[in-house]
């Protein structure tokens, strides 16, 4: 699948356009799938701070807002987008609502909860994927463990300095 297996998926923009996930080739990628009416919302704040703090150092935080917990996601693609940027000011990257647990579940999301140490369903919303430039899954952490936390912090920025 090209340079790696996480970099041969495409997936849809939220604003409609597919997008080749080759063009964070080079990046580390932290991806979550994320809701707009869930506990865990108010971390949008977080992975924006980090989008900030480390976007230019080459992080790509990837939003895939997922109605499967809850119904805590019922909003339009373009719903959501408003909410995103209204509430939370989002400039990170955000895509077309997916399916991550019930089917058909997203291809992208198949491969990440098959990775080899972080493999699992994901339980429920705002569970974060740590991808590394060469496209290998470095970190997986459940929704309880904030964005801005020591620990996600340290692997970012461990990612982020390996070459």
């Amino acid at each position: 699948m090209g340079m790696s297996e996480f970099h041969g998926f495409k997936v849809r923009a939220i604003a409609g356009r597919e997008i080749a996930l080759e063009r964070y080739a080079g990046r580390v990628a932290l991806v979550v799938n994320t809701a707009s009416e869930c506990g865990f919302t108010p971390q949008y704040r977080g992975l924006e701070a980090l989008h900030r703090r480390f976007r230019d150092g080459g992080l790509a935080v990837l939003g895939f807002p997922c109605d499967d917990f809850g119904g805590q996601e019922p909003g339009s693609d373009a719903e959501i987008e408003a909410f995103c940027r209204r509430n939370y000011q989002v400039g990170f990257d955000l895509f077309s609502k997916v399916r991550v647990r019930s089917e058909p579940v997203e291809p992208l999301y198949r491969w990440l909860c098959a990775a080899p140490g972080f493999a699992g369903p994901v339980d429920w919303n705002f569970t974060k994927f740590l991808v590394g430039r060469d496209g290998a899954v470095l970190g997986r952490w459940e929704p309880g463990e904030p964005p801005e936390s020591a620990a996600v912090v340290a692997a970012v920025t461990k990612a982020l300095a390996a070459p």
